[in-house]
């Protein structure tokens, strides 16, 4: 699944199709594709792994899903489910959800739980935490509501930094360790954004889908863990469990 940091790279790649009229559009998107022709794109924008394409009177969210794609100027040889011509060239997108929001794109998101948008709040997000006591770290660190843009490698990343064991509860952190992880799901979703732009992102990584801990030299545990059974990378040695 596409983390926050390549949404927001889509944005940066598609400017040039902001304030153009979509002159042509086709694909097997479940809603009424007609009502995008001749329309104005009037600005591009992201919601953690939302990718949000903003006309005066609605917007299409894209969420890309699992497995979803997308090719500028360019088409895959499957059927997209959204494409997008205009004068100056084409967007397509493959394998993902496309619905329309109504009416002002700001009453559906609250910018301020987006980790990388300017409006970030680590404070909202503490306090967001510290409602969940009995909620495992690693199921916490995840939920868009209060980490808009985290996806499991900034997880795991984030965890190792941080000494913390994905299976701690929420409740049992110290809140000085709080503090450091929110800090750095903001910080390390920045680093990934630098280095996915100079494709070089998998060589920074210290925990996701490695084998050995850099720090102990003792293998890594990998296993599902905590309700969302998503993958974690872990050290028992020097990630210690809060519980």
């Amino acid at each position: 699944m596409p983390e926050g940091p390549s949404i927001l790279i889509l944005k940066e790649e598609v400017q040039q199709f902001s304030g153009k009229k979509v002159i042509n559009v086709s694909g097997n998107a479940s809603i009424n594709l007609e009502r995008l022709k001749d329309k104005k794109i009037l600005s591009f924008k992201t919601w953690g792994k939302h990718f949000l394409i903003c006309f005066e009177e609605f917007t299409v969210k894209i969420h890309m899903l699992m497995f979803g794609t997308y090719r500028i100027n360019e088409q895959k040889e499957i059927a997209p489910r959204l494409h997008l011509e205009f004068s100056n060239g084409e967007i397509n997108f493959y394998t993902c959800s496309v619905k329309f929001l109504e009416g002002p794109i700001g009453q559906y998101y609250d910018w301020s739980v987006d980790v990388l948008n300017e409006n970030w709040n680590p404070r909202k997000a503490k306090e967001s935490l510290d409602k969940l006591p009995n909620e495992k770290i690693c199921d916490a660190i995840l939920d868009q509501n209060i980490f808009s843009g985290v996806g499991n490698i900034i997880k795991n990343e984030v965890l190792y930094r941080c000494f913390v064991h994905p299976e701690s509860e929420v409740g049992k952190i110290p809140s000085e360790k709080i503090d450091e992880l929110i800090a750095e799901c903001s910080i390390y979703s920045f680093e990934f954004l630098y280095w996915k732009k100079k494709f070089e992102l998998k060589k920074h990584w210290l925990a996701y889908s490695k084998k050995e801990c850099l720090r102990c030299n003792l293998p890594f545990i990998r296993k599902n863990t905590g309700k969302l059974n998503r993958r974690s990378f872990f050290c028992s040695n020097c990630q210690q469990l809060h519980i």
